[in-house]
């Protein structure tokens, strides 16, 4: 068969292709971005799902608005405005996960050869999404507080981008958070020279102990013009359940009438009855004692991750300890002599029964082959404790 040409230029996630290797019985798997199903408020979930069937099930099972389920869009505009974001139910639509959100920023944005910047490194399935409609994908260097923006403001200045992708808070792998300074800065700068800026917020209700900086979309009202120029993407994946698979796009009017018609080639609308459920489920009043539970979890994990990497691999490694999210951003010294590849280490790390995911499928260009992701999300304390063990081991077989 003679497939699109745009095909060409990506390739299978080498994430997925991992799984492929996690069959081995007794494996560890630091290696996934999937919540803790233990964690989901099923309960809650059940009740909505009932609630919504036994109610009135005929709309929610039928064909509906291709912007979204009414109910929900006034949910998530409740929701965002406890956050501080001012976001009309008209000024948002649903989607099939956030994902498709980024699908849709790439139809209605990007034409073959358009400049797009982002993270580097950032979420693997963005490269890959963006790169399926032509752009050319230029990455900004990070740190532990976020997108370097004396960079990233040099870097749009010489390559005049159709746009900006950023993941501020908890960032996927880096787990990095956007520092408030840079925030607004990073407003001020779209603003003054017109450059549309995507903030993916998978992740913002997930922090450990302090909440984090206001979101770009928050802070987007106290920088005159910033709001023309930016696009907010949203999930109940990582909070509520990724089953559900709805997100949402919170986007100048011009644009979202854009996307709201690219969607309707793609699906026709998200399903009504995970909308629905969705809907019912934040007026019980579930969610915030839901989350704390997700967050005490998640911190306990990633706090005994911590330990067990300093403990374990000592000077072999360097990271910095996420204050939120699921995931250690982590890379490899090769303090005396040891090893410094992260593609090598992880086929004997699976040698030793367990996985992470190496750094390099993260960048768009120029990878670095030290750099590897470690979740904590879905792993257990003491399973933890061993995994990382295995690490151990696995280094001490290179030197061995």
């Amino acid at each position: 068969m003679q497939f699109a040409e745009r095909l060409n230029a990506i390739e299978t996630s080498a994430i997925r292709e991992l799984f492929k290797l996690l069959g081995k019985p007794g494996i560890i798997s630091f290696a996934g971005g999937f919540p803790d199903p233990a964690l989901f408020d099923v309960e809650g979930i059940a009740e909505s799902s009932r609630a919504v069937l036994a109610s009135n099930p005929g709309p929610v099972l039928q064909y509906g608005a291709t912007e979204g389920y009414q109910p929900l869009r006034e949910g998530i505009s409740r929701f965002m405005a406890a956050k501080g974001s001012t976001a009309a139910p008209e000024g948002l639509i649903v989607t099939t996960g956030s994902q498709q959100a980024l699908d849709l920023i790439g139809k209605t944005m990007i034409s073959p050869g358009d400049k797009v910047i982002v993270e580097a490194p950032t979420f693997l399935a963005t490269i890959q999404c963006f790169r399926l409609y032509g752009a050319d994908i230029i990455g900004a260097p990070i740190d532990a507080d976020g997108v370097d923006v004396d960079k990233l403001e040099k870097l749009i200045e010489q390559h005049k981008p159709k746009l900006v992708y950023l993941i501020p808070t908890f960032g996927n792998p880096s787990g990095a958070t956007l520092s408030l300074t840079r925030r607004k800065r990073i407003l001020e700068i779209a603003a003054r020279t017109k450059t549309l800026v995507v903030e993916d917020d998978p992740y913002g209700e997930l922090y450990f102990d302090q909440p984090p900086p206001p979101s770009l979309l928050s802070l987007s009202d106290g920088v005159p013009g910033s709001r023309d120029w930016l696009v907010h993407c949203g999930s109940f994946s990582k909070i509520l359940s990724p089953g559900l698979r709805v997100g949402w796009m919170i986007a100048p009017a011009d644009l979202l009438a854009k996307a709201t018609m690219c969607k309707q080639f793609s699906d026709a609308h998200t399903s009504n009855l995970t909308q629905a459920i969705a809907a019912h489920y934040l007026t019980l009043n579930r969610l915030d004692s839901a989350l704390a539970r997700v967050r005490k979890t998640y911190a306990e994990r990633a706090g005994v991750m911590a330990a067990s990497l300093r403990r374990e691999l000592g000077d072999a490694i360097a990271f910095n300890q996420p204050q939120g999210g699921m995931f250690f951003w982590a890379r490899l010294t090769g303090a005396n002599g040891q090893i410094s590849s992260a593609p090598d280490f992880a086929k004997r790390a699976i040698d030793k029964g367990v996985a992470f995911v190496p750094g390099a499928p993260f960048y768009a260009h120029d990878p670095d082959l030290s750099t590897l992701r470690l979740s904590f999300a879905t792993v257990g304390l003491e399973k933890i404790e061993e995994g990382i063990g295995r690490l151990r081991q696995a280094l001490q077989a290179r030197l061995s």
